[in-house]
């Protein structure tokens, strides 16, 4: 096993465009590391890297204690698996796992012994002498995760392996990939564009944009302390509601007020909230960005200078949940959610129709403050 370690690389092509300038990254050693951002932050070109697959431009990229920058893939004891799984149909899912192996004059044995041990693991043993097309999208996928379990590498690389699958496969083969890692014991490194996946999964996660690193930590750091506001938009689902606001500092402490004249909401802080942000709050009102998740507002039967009053627009019902899409004009958000409402996520058992008159208490405890020039967390 193995760690990975990138050093001040870029990577750009053809002297033009860079996809990934200065990137610092340690994915320790047996860690599940997700990559996740929007498409084109290069979060998959950072794995074909590792892979030898694109060459690192300037930095130095090491697995383990070996700098890799020149090292052919094939030497590089990794092993990729991809979203089109890439299997040859016109072998058995016994010879597609065992491939590699014989290109590396493994004896028969113990090819054998390795590709019915990964087998056993994912359990497609009663599949090894069918062909790929016989198989269903979620076979084929265990086959392919099968192929690089059996070379035994220091390091796996995923990319986007669900991307394929359908709702109900995608969260069973998550589960599968999860249980591998923990019986392996092996460094993944797994590129995503859904965060659910990422929040899942991880044990730590890199929220990649345009390049560059946003924030790194673990899947309650992301989202409980997002570094910024592109964080803070991108994890969670719904998204964090965002509101322009003023930052006021008050003779009882500090407060958020979002919206204006007759619509103003206040929002009083106390305790530690406001103890942390009591030095950047000013007396005229300093334009902060106010964000509140949508599980964080709460059905209220009664008013106060905090409450969101509302007309529901749309009502969702998932089932466990529901998610109320509330028309509040003095309050539409200044990004994030869908830019047209206040979004809430309610328990099944409240009885919402469009059209009707709501009030949302804030839970101020969660209330998160951000920068608008820098975008960079207050609290």
């Amino acid at each position: 096993m193995a760690d990975v370690r990138f050093e001040q690389v870029d990577k750009s092509y053809g002297g033009k465009a860079t996809v990934i300038e200065d990137l610092n990254l340690h994915v320790r050693d047996h860690e599940f590391l997700v990559l996740v951002g929007p498409s084109g932050c290069g979060k998959s070109t950072i794995l074909r890297m590792i892979a030898g697959l694109e060459e690192v431009t300037a930095g130095d990229l090491f697995i383990g204690e070996r700098r890799v920058n020149d090292v052919a893939p094939k030497d590089r004891d990794i092993a990729m698996v991809f979203q089109n799984y890439a299997l040859y149909p016109h072998m058995s899912v016994y010879d597609n796992m065992a491939f590699a192996l014989q290109l590396r004059h493994v004896k028969k044995e113990e090819i054998g012994q390795r590709v019915r041990r990964a087998a056993a693991t994912l359990g497609i043993e009663e599949y090894l002498q069918r062909k790929p097309r016989e198989l269903s999208g979620g076979q084929r996928q265990r086959v392919a995760l099968g192929r690089a379990l059996v070379r035994e590498p220091q390091v796996f690389l995923l990319d986007e392996p669900l991307s394929n699958l359908d709702a109900k496969l995608r969260v069973q083969t998550r589960a599968e990939i999860s249980r591998l890692h923990t019986q392996t014991g092996t460094t993944f490194v797994y590129v995503t564009h859904d965060q659910v996946e990422a929040m899942t999964m991880g044990d730590r996660i890199a929220v990649l944009n345009n390049g560059v690193i946003q924030q790194l930590g673990t899947p309650s750091e992301l989202y409980n302390q997002p570094a910024n506001l592109f964080v803070a938009g991108f994890i969670g689902s719904p998204a964090m509601n965002l509101f322009n606001a003023r930052l006021l500092r008050g003779a009882d402490g500090a407060q958020v007020v979002i919206g204006a004249g007759s619509d103003a909401r206040t929002l009083r802080l106390a305790g530690t909230p406001a103890e942390t942000i009591a030095g950047q709050a000013t007396s005229e009102g300093r334009p902060v960005i106010a964000g509140i998740r949508p599980e964080d507002l709460r059905l209220a039967s009664e008013t106060s200078e905090s409450t969101l009053i509302g007309t529901a627009d749309v009502v969702e019902h998932l089932g466990n949940e529901q998610v109320v899409y509330l028309q509040a004009p003095g309050l539409l958000p200044s990004k994030g959610t869908d830019g047209k409402s206040v979004i809430a996520r309610v328990s099944a058992g409240a009885d919402l129709k469009p059209g009707a008159r709501l009030a949302f208490q804030p839970d101020l405890a969660h209330l998160h403050v951000f920068d608008p020039a820098t975008g960079q967390r207050f609290l």
